[in-house]
Order: structure tokens, then C-alpha cells, then sequence
């Protein structure tokens, strides 16, 4: 039977994952499917050099996201998706970090298939790990974190989810999209018992030219947030691990300048 890379298998989709940022980190799957693509179908903030993997002829399209506004809407994102494929074309929907993470992949892998067409999944590096393996932050431990979770810090509004018991001693929790909202997840997490004191950082444009890891406590968050001009993308990790990674303690340094300041 002939796998959906069959290059003479068109009329299709492929979701792929484009990772965190960096190239190096594509799946040796995700560039063959780019290289077979006759249009490509992507995220905002991919790298040129991704996108140039893709035959020169094959049509490139941006649907990209920001912040309260959106290029198109998702409904009109699966549409365009079923109609370049019902014209035979062989469809690459490149997706940032890994399509079935906060990628909406489920979401468009319901509309292929309720149009009767076929739909492969190839996965990417999600944010999560690729920043985190950048700044030596390990999301687990033995001993000290058992668990990890990851949630989204503007999904359906921050009052509308329940995180409790994903934050805490022995636990990792991993916050995609909350640079925005930083000061309300500290406040969240602290009324939900969090101590105020727990270690939580943040990796700025994780694998890319620019990138940081800066750390401080979950009580500082939104004022480091501001201090620093954190800006998307990024994500937040809170958690004992955060204590292990390379991040650079900025409250550490806050506070060395106040004291040299007093005196």
C-alpha cells in the first residue's frame, strides 16, 4: 500500500511539525514531505529556511496568528486546506512546534476527514521541550519533578481553566502563550496554593536568533515580564527544575542593584 509520501500519491494533506524554531530541529519525515509539496500551508513566525525546502513552484501560503487577530479564521484555514486538496494537489499544513500541542491540529484532521480525504500527522519538537533542552532546564527529574503538564495561558479565557494540583513541589508546569496574561497566572497559581516563592522561568524565542532564559519567583513573574520586555513567542516553566537550567536569575540581579544603590 502506498504511504501519503508516495510522490505520485497527491490529492492529500500532510500536517507537519515545524518545531520551535530552529531547522536543525525539523524531523528527517517533516522535509521529505516539504520537498514533495505542491502547496504549503503555514504558521506564522516559521523560518525562511523552512520554507525554502519546499520546491520553488510549490505555492506558499501564510495564514499566521497574532494576538487578537487572526489572517483568517480557523473555519476558513480547514476550507482553504480541502479545497487546495481536491484539486490534487498534495497539501503541507506547516505548523510551529508539534500540530496536536496547542497547534489546532486536531481541529483541521476533523475537517479533512469529514470531506472524505486523506490526512497524515507527522510530528514536530514541541516548544515545551525545544526551549527547554536549549536553556539545560530538564522538565523532569528523580528528584525533583515526577510530572509535567502543559496548559495555555489564553485559552478560552485564563477564569475558564482548572490548573489545580499541576503546579507545586514535585511537579513541572509549562505555560504555553501566557506572556501576555504573566501577571494573572502568578496570581492564579498563588491563590490556587502555589508558594509565592516557587522558582519559574521564562525562554524567550527558545532555538531562535535572539533567544533568553531568564528566571525569577512566581511572585515577580509579571513584574520580570514587564522589566525584561518579554515578547512572544515564549513560554513560561514553573517549578523546582527551573532551579537546574541556565537561566539567568533576574532577581538576583534586581536586587544586587538596589543594595548597590543604597549604598
Amino acid at each position: 500500500m502506498a504511504t501519503l509520501l508516495d510522490p505520485h500519491n497527491r490529492g492529500r494533506v500532510i500536517l507537519v511539525g515545524a518545531g520551535p524554531g530552529d531547522p536543525g530541529l525539523l524531523t528527517v519525515r517533516a522535509v521529505e514531505a516539504l520537498k514533495a509539496a505542491d502547496v504549503v500551508v503555514h504558521d506564522g513566525l516559521i523560518d525562511p529556511r523552512v520554507l525554502d525546502i519546499a520546491p520553488a513552484a510549490a505555492q506558499r501560503i501564510s495564514v499566521a496568528k497574532r494576538r487578537a487577530h487572526h489572517t483568517l479564521p480557523q473555519e476558513a484555514i480547514n476550507a482553504l486546506i480541502v479545497a487546495h486538496v481536491r484539486t490534487g494537489s498534495l497539501v503541507v499544513r506547516l505548523k510551529g512546534g508539534d500540530p496536536f500541542i496547542f497547534g489546532r491540529g486536531g481541529e483541521e484532521v476533523e475537517a479533512v476527514r469529514a470531506a472524505g480525504l486523506p490526512v497524515e500527522v507527522i510530528p514536530g519538537v514541541s516548544a515545551a521541550l525545544g526551549c527547554a533542552a536549549e536553556a539545560m532546564l530538564p522538565l523532569t527529574h528523580r528528584d525533583h519533578s515526577s510530572a509535567v503538564s502543559f496548559v495555555a495561558g489564553q485559552c478560552k479565557g485564563l477564569s475558564d481553566q482548572d490548573w489545580s494540583g499541576l503546579a507545586g513541589q514535585g511537579r513541572t508546569l509549562v505555560i504555553y502563550m501566557g506572556v501576555a496574561t504573566a501577571s494573572a497566572i502568578a496570581d492564579k497559581l498563588m491563590t490556587d496554593g502555589v508558594a509565592p516563592d516557587m522558582p519559574v522561568a521564562v525562554l524567550e524565542r527558545g532555538t531562535q536568533p535572539g533567544h533568553r532564559a531568564i528566571r525569577t519567583l512566581l511572585a515577580d513573574l509579571g513584574a520580570m515580564v514587564e522589566r525584561e520586555r518579554v515578547g512572544s513567542p515564549a513560554i513560561i516553566v514553573v517549578g523546582e527544575v527551573v532551579l537546574l537550567s541556565d537561566a539567568e536569575d533576574k532577581l538576583a540581579r534586581w536586587a544586587r542593584i538596589a543594595e548597590e544603590s543604597a549604598t
